[in-house]
């Protein structure tokens, strides 16, 4: 949203917390947890991130035409939500140790490279390129750039293991971080939430093994 200069308003953990506490039939929307986007001007309510971003990715004009294309963003939505699932042990299921770590962590280094070689192959390097072959980034440019580059923000080691791993990615990650808009919504975020990534005690593990 923030890419396409749409506006939009955030509401606080309580209200969010306040909406899982519902049952599902009278949630706005049966779900789990978030994210949740409640979009006003056409009524409508969605959970899960990747039906999110392809949901935004339809109404904002972020999704290539092809569908082929098409198709593989959303592959890339669900990827990413993957890795967010591992890296938080499905949300601080149990916590992470040195050793769990240390295990993980060439599982981390397939997901990196599983990136890579999708955009390596639509011709995607470090300095030029978007992960699918478009002329103008598109919701899987701005899911994996988001992704890769808050743990790289907040994590060292990641982002070391990144940088060596997956430059073409990182390469990505770094242009598409450096335009104006997702720019200043870097700054907002961190003046708003500071360097927190998931929170809890989880965020706290992850912390003692990758930061």
């Amino acid at each position: 949203m923030a890419f396409a200069e749409a506006r939009w308003t955030e509401h606080d953990a309580d209200a969010i917390a306040a909406l899982m506490d519902r049952p599902p039939a009278e949630q706005p929307i049966a779900f789990m947890g978030p994210p949740i986007l409640v979009d006003r001007q056409r009524d409508f309510t969605l959970s899960q991130m990747p039906a999110i971003a392809l949901y935004l990715g339809e109404q904002l004009h972020l999704l290539p035409a092809a569908p082929e294309s098409r198709a593989l963003a959303a592959k890339v939505a669900n990827d990413a939500n993957d890795v967010i699932d591992e890296l938080t042990l499905d949300g601080g299921r149990e916590m992470w140790t040195p050793e769990k770590w240390d295990a993980f962590v060439p599982r981390l280094q397939k997901w990196m490279r599983i990136f890579e070689a999708l955009g390596e192959r639509h011709g995607l390097t470090a300095d030029t390129g978007f992960l699918l072959g478009t002329a103008e980034p598109g919701v899987a440019d701005l899911v994996t750039a988001t992704l890769w580059s808050t743990m790289a923000d907040r994590f060292p080691k990641i982002a070391r293991l990144g940088e060596q791993t997956a430059p073409a990615i990182w390469g990505l990650a770094r242009r598409l971080q450096e335009t104006p808009r997702l720019a200043a919504l870097k700054q907002k975020s961190l003046s708003d939430y500071g360097d927190a990534y998931c929170g809890g005690e989880i965020e706290a593990s992850l912390r003692k093994v990758a930061g």
